[in-house]
């Protein structure tokens, strides 16, 4: 029985994946551009480097497994999104790709707005000095504390997700003496070409409320009778790494169509509506992902075509990039320990790190490309599995891909694109220490969130 399905991955965990590869490359000392950050190249060693620096210097400055964020890289692809849409939209970065206070600060000096999906995001935010009202508050069951904080915080948008929380948030804000602006979160009946897990518009799932049965527009009417609200418009999210935009384009359909029925109704145009995110990178070379500018006019095409077929004003577009922007920028850095081939099959290369630091291959079965970094080589590929170091027949971080046929303990590989979702969902599985980030930009780097000490996993335990 096979994992494979699609690239995001299978539903359930309960069997190991067959293989899935391609030919090997003609050269495996050649580094895609599409999957490695824009600073990384090899130097005339052979040994990978990333803002000018080689990764045995890192590795030896910082240890291993590390992930190493090519600084310059983010900034250009914030500067790429905010380019794209202009003045005439708002970009806001998914912090749950990733997040940091260095983060929070870049995302701030690059113009773009933040997204965050709990207290702590929002804390993290906050400390950083982002500006309240260029924070949305997202998700599914917000506690009352995490409303009060993003009320009195003076949040720019809260994303309402249920009929509860239409109450809530209003009574909140009344007691407060402010009014929130809000948007209502309208699950569209799109489902993108992804994983269930984390396919998001269909409606057989926890985030938002429907538009069919007429749910959506009760949200709306009871929103717009409350006080302690502004509905500013309408949010919408169809899916995760997501190719086509031809889900993009019925969801806008479905929304502008809830906007007409709002104006027929209740004499209101509202200004805004929030596309998400979900717009995929590539993690191998078949990958190929959409250019920033290539999705905003896209996008606003889609909406202008759909308000002028509906008769209404184009309203604000807003878009959630998080895994396009963050997911390239960075790269894991793992030693090899063990080397063990199994005869027929496939070899089996041992890393200092696994699950305990990208859980995405066991969790969506994830594919990830792989390249030895700490030298060139010459010798013959052979088929690989790039595995952890848990007690976890799962714990695989690259299924398959090709390595040289001379790799050795002591070598460096690096697995690139994992800048989203990797050290945000990372673990202490087996007590394990999770992995320092390090941004590294024109010849320096340092720790924006720091190496794990065993100190820190026993301070927790008070037993």
């Amino acid at each position: 029985m096979s994992r494979s399905a699609h690239p995001a991955g299978p539903r359930h965990a309960d069997v190991l994946p067959e293989g899935h590869y391609t030919a090997p490359p003609a050269d495996l000392n050649v580094l895609d551009p599409k999957v490695w950050s824009r600073t990384v190249t090899r130097d005339e060693r052979g040994a990978l480097t990333v803002g000018g620096i080689e990764v045995a210097r890192l590795a030896e400055e910082f240890g291993t497994p590390a992930y190493f964020m090519d600084e310059a890289d983010f900034r250009a692809r914030c500067r790429s999104w905010r380019e794209a849409f202009g003045t005439e939209a708002d970009v806001f970065y998914a912090g749950k790709a990733f997040l940091s206070r260095a983060v929070v600060k870049w995302l701030y000096e690059e113009g773009l707005n933040l997204d965050v999906c709990s207290g702590g995001e929002l804390t993290t935010a906050l400390s950083a000095g982002m500006p309240a009202e260029r924070i949305a508050f997202h998700g599914n069951n917000k506690s009352e504390a995490e409303i009060e904080r993003a009320v009195e915080a003076g949040v720019g948008r809260i994303v309402l997700d249920s009929f509860q929380e239409i109450v809530r948030v209003a009574h909140i804000a009344q007691r407060l003496g402010k009014v929130q602006p809000v948007l209502i979160r309208v699950t569209v009946g799109v489902e993108a070409h992804t994983h269930e897990f984390i396919a998001t518009a269909h409606e057989d799932q926890k985030f938002g409320i429907a538009l069919a049965g007429g749910q959506a527009a009760e949200a709306v009417r009871r929103a717009l009778k409350l006080d302690g609200l502004e509905l500013l418009g309408i949010h919408s999210h169809i899916g995760s790494q997501i190719f086509d935009m031809a889900g993009f384009e019925v969801s806008a359909r479905r929304v502008v169509q809830l906007l007409a029925e709002i104006r027929d109704e209740h004499g209101v145009e509202l200004p805004e509506i929030d596309l998400g995110g979900g717009l995929g990178i590539a993690y191998t070379s078949e990958d190929d992902p959409r250019e920033p500018h290539e999705i905003a006019k896209s996008l606003s095409e889609i909406v202008s075509r759909e308000c002028d077929s509906a008769g209404l004003r184009a309203p604000r577009i807003s878009v959630e990039p998080g895994r396009a922007i963050v997911g390239p920028t960075a790269f894991t850095l793992y030693r090899v320990g063990t080397v063990k081939p199994l005869e027929g099959l496939r070899t089996y290369v041992s890393v200092d790190g696994g699950m305990s630091d990208n859980i995405r291959t066991a969790l969506y079965d994830a594919e990830y490309s792989v390249a030895l970094v700490s030298r060139s080589s010459t010798a013959e590929p052979m088929l690989s599995r790039v595995v952890g170091k848990h007690c976890e027949s799962g714990d695989i971080v690259v299924k398959d891909a090709f390595l040289p046929a001379d790799l050795a303990p002591g070598d460096l590989i690096a697995v690139p694109a994992t800048g989203a979702y990797c050290r945000s969902m990372a673990s202490n599985y087996n007590h394990a220490l999770r992995p320092p980030v390090v941004a590294v930009k024109d010849g320096e780097a340092r720790v924006i969130i720091r190496r794990e000490t065993e100190e820190d996993l026993l301070a927790l335990d008070v037993g």
